[in-house]
């Protein structure tokens, strides 16, 4: 029964309502890579106001450096809280619903980007502590909002331009980042001109600082809670309906809601009914429940693979992805006036400026470049694509960082590490988001999107905050002030360029290909096959052992086929059944799944 609505989806054309989505899912990524990326000019503005002439033997050090052990529990923090929304709202998602979850996750993002702002005193370690936790409760709600933006999308898309649609989701991140340091820009240009603090030492903070990292916190939660209407107001996803909640009838309604499809949507509901009738069912389908779970051998057999890809796919790219911040300071320093020259607002303006040329250079094409060929030249070329081109340039810098980088970062240094940025996002970093949303069942859907995520996070939280420290000179005299000698910035990116080689070999032995597929085929793939291989396509045969409710719904699915254009044409005038001839709905579904060619009833 639930075939001839998802066969709909799978072959509706493109309108107006995919493009509404796609900015409504798409401003959950968006703040996420605001709040994450303007913690770095914030963090430079704490540190002017909270930890500013500490020492009296620090002359020679940048003015308001923060211990390195506040900085990476700062930045771990919302991580972590990531990698918590993504396990449990993920999870929800399958099993209250898309969009329910989908707006708590957005309320949760709205008041914690507020709270971040109102931290609740003036003290040090009042405030960092609040926002921390604040932090931390920001990053759950980004971390549920990725499953989820995902499977509404790819529920939503058909299977055309389904990966299109998806990383168009995810391509918000770039303008998160662009917007992040943009704010950041205006609200400490605002401020040094409103203070006058041009005219002043610059080792001297004006009070104002401190409102100024308030503002630009809370300014993230404004493009999220401006869709909170608009997200409320979606439908929920027709497969969850129709495949989770058996209620066929209300997914085709819901349809009919959001869509404009060019075949008779009245006429289709009628005929399901009916059909309903004749066969003695309900109004709403109620098949037989599945027989496994998440965490049973069954799960395991069919889905298991595929998991273990997404996850540890995610987990290789968060690592390097996460860990260029590390080569930013060497980027910017060599063009901006040094630390103890400028004053705070000054400082935090020029790292964002960096921030914002780095994103108009390599991020938005990147995720332009993904949108443009993901169902051109596939998922799994364009992330073997991108890990080979990463571990390329990632060499590149490291082969040659002591000769010509390493303290006068030249232009050519700038373009390399913006190709290494530009082959993430053109690559693995837009395909680990799309994957997981494309190859699980819809009960599990959400769950093994948040569980690919999680793992994702632990590696941004490695690359992150584990290689801040191991980057470090491995002599001591060189290591800046609060850090322990590592294997030093040279040693780093090899190791990067190593996992990302590791990631690219992973990719071609456990990646599959889902382009121009529908997610029902994905599933069934492994359902018939037990375990696929790399770029393997859909199967035509069973196994036996692997049977459950798409048997009885491909059953059903020929019967309505060959009952239905009787029962049109008995019902409709001649232009009527001329209309609904070249509707999908209307097409022989054994030549649909089977592969065999068939013209549509008559």
């Amino acid at each position: 029964m639930a075939l001839k609505v998802l066969t709909a989806l799978d072959h509706a054309r493109t309108q107006y309502y995919h493009f509404k989505a796609i900015v409504i899912a798409g401003m959950g990524l968006f703040t996420d890579s605001y709040d994450f990326f303007c913690v770095s000019p914030v963090m430079t503005l704490i540190g002017r106001i909270y930890y500013s002439h500490d020492d009296d033997d620090d002359d020679d050090d940048d003015p308001g450096v923060i211990p390195p052990t506040i900085v990476s529990t700062a930045v771990a923090i919302a991580l972590l809280g990531a990698v918590v929304g993504q396990l449990v709202f993920g999870a929800l998602g399958d099993r209250v619903g898309r969009r329910r979850v989908y707006g708590i996750c957005l309320v949760l993002m709205v008041a914690s980007s507020f709270a971040c702002g109102f931290s609740i005193c003036r003290t040090r370690k009042c405030v960092l502590t609040s926002l921390c936790f604040f932090r931390f409760m920001l990053g759950v709600g980004i971390g549920g909002d990725y499953p989820l933006s995902a499977t509404i999308m790819s529920e939503f898309a058909n299977k055309r331009t389904r990966g299109s649609f998806i990383a168009a989701v995810f391509s918000m991140q770039g303008f998160g980042i662009l917007a992040s340091s943009g704010v950041t820009m205006a609200v400490t240009a605002a401020f040094d001109r409103a203070t006058k603090s041009g005219d002043i030492s610059p080792t001297h903070t004006p009070a104002g600082a401190d409102l100024a990292w308030r503002i630009i916190l809370m300014i993230g939660a404004v493009p999220a809670a401006l869709t909170f209407y608009w997200r409320m107001a979606m439908p929920e996803t027709a497969r969850f309906t129709a495949l989770v909640e058996h209620d066929v009838i209300k997914a085709t309604t819901d349809m009919g809601r959001v869509s404009d499809y060019d075949f008779d949507l009245q006429t289709m509901l009628e005929d399901t009914e009916s059909l309903q009738q004749q066969r003695g069912a309900p109004t709403a389908a109620s098949p037989s429940p599945a027989s496994y779970g998440l965490f049973s051998r069954e799960f395991l057999r069919r889905h298991g693979r595929n998991l273990f890809a997404c996850a540890a796919a995610w987990l290789i790219v968060d690592i390097p992805y996460y860990s260029s911040t590390l080569f930013q300071s060497r980027i910017y320093k060599p063009w901006f006036p040094d630390p103890q020259q400028v004053n705070a607002y000054q400082e935090a303006y020029n790292l964002a400026k960096c921030q914002a040329i780095i994103a108009v250079a390599s991020a938005i094409p990147g995720y332009f470049a993904s949108v443009y060929f993901i169902d051109r030249i596939g998922r799994r070329c364009i992330q073997m694509l991108g890990f080979a081109f990463m571990a390329l340039f990632l060499f590149a810098l490291a082969g040659t960082y002591n000769a010509y980088w390493h303290g006068h970062a030249s232009a050519w240094f700038i373009t390399l590490y913006a190709l290494t940025f530009f082959f993430s996002n053109f690559g693995p970093n837009t395909t680990t988001f799309i994957i997981p949303a494309e190859l699980f069942p819809a009960r599990f859907r959400s769950t093994c999107h948040g569980i690919s995520g999680a793992s994702g996070k632990v590696g941004a939280i490695i690359g992150a905050v584990g290689f801040l420290w191991a980057s470090q000179d491995r002599k001591r005299a060189d290591v800046r002030r609060g850090y322990e000698p590592g294997i030093g910035i040279r040693n780093a990116l090899i190791v990067l360029g190593a996992i990302c080689v590791v990631g690219l070999a992973h990719t071609y032995v456990f990646t599959p290909e889902t382009k121009m597929r529908s997610l029902e085929e994905n599933e069934k793939e492994k359902d018939n096959e037990g375990a696929g291989g790399p770029g393997s396509g859909p199967q035509q045969t069973r196994d036996g052992d692997g049977e459950d409710d798409h048997e009885e719904e491909l059953v059903v699915a020929v019967k309505e086929a060959e009952l239905l254009p009787k029962m049109t044409s008995a019902a409709s005038p001649s232009s009527d059944r001329s209309h609904q001839s070249s509707s999908p709905l209307h097409a022989n579904y054994r030549g649909e799944q089977y592969g065999t060619a068939s013209s549509p009833a008559s």
